[in-house]
């Protein structure tokens, strides 16, 4: 689906026309750099490589120069492939938040918030082992029994633990589009979408 690579900026609340308060995400989105088109003769499949946000020189690798040289663009911090282009897009075409409509719906990925290593309540929801009574001891949020002792004598696979939490690859769907403003590059969306401020998305329409 047809894209483009933004930027979290944060989040705000804009007011409707019959006077509800909306709560909306503002995301930087482009303008982005054709720096490849892939092609059934040579890659195997067709799509356009996207790059987005400046990146030092002195932090870009030697090859990856040339690539961004090829396409007659500076080096850039993000690159992402995106595929069904209506359009036909050649090396070093721009584009801009103004593919996108207000009233539209739009699909958001991000990497969520990463929240280090976290227990059961937090993670999954848990409710703990239940009251301080009948002897109990800090045992509020303690995640319970795990499996049978002499059969099967294991964990079962996929057991809902402690752990990492946070910190994955999250899509969100169907978010609508409040308000586009071209001169700016900013995108508002409906709703919040995964990741901190500043994170890189990927907005397809």
């Amino acid at each position: 689906m047809p894209g483009l690579i933004g930027k979290k900026i944060g989040m705000t609340s804009v007011f409707s026309a019959e006077g509800k308060n909306i709560p909306c995400t503002v995301i930087e989105a482009g303008p982005c750099i054709v720096t490849q088109v892939k092609s059934n003769e040579t890659d195997g499949y067709e799509a356009v490589q996207l790059a987005f946000d400046e990146k030092r020189e002195k932090s870009t690798t030697n090859p990856m120069k040339g690539h961004f040289k090829k396409a007659g663009t500076t080096p850039k911090a993000k690159l992402v492939e995106l595929k069904d282009f209506e359009q036909e897009l050649k090396l070093g075409d721009v584009l801009t938040v103004d593919i996108f409509d207000e009233d539209t719906f739009v699909d958001i990925t991000g990497i969520s918030k990463g929240k280090g290593f976290q227990g059961v309540v937090k993670r999954h929801g848990f409710g703990g082992v239940g009251d301080q009574t009948h002897g109990q001891h800090n045992r509020l949020r303690a995640p319970g029994s795990l499996g049978g002792s002499s059969f099967p004598s294991r964990v079962f696979k996929g057991m809902r633990m402690a752990g990492r939490t946070g910190g994955d690859r999250v899509k969100v769907e169907n978010l609508r589009v409040i308000k586009v403003i071209p001169e700016n590059n900013l995108l508002m969306v409906k709703g919040s979408v995964p990741g901190p401020k500043g994170s890189y998305l990927i907005i397809e329409k």
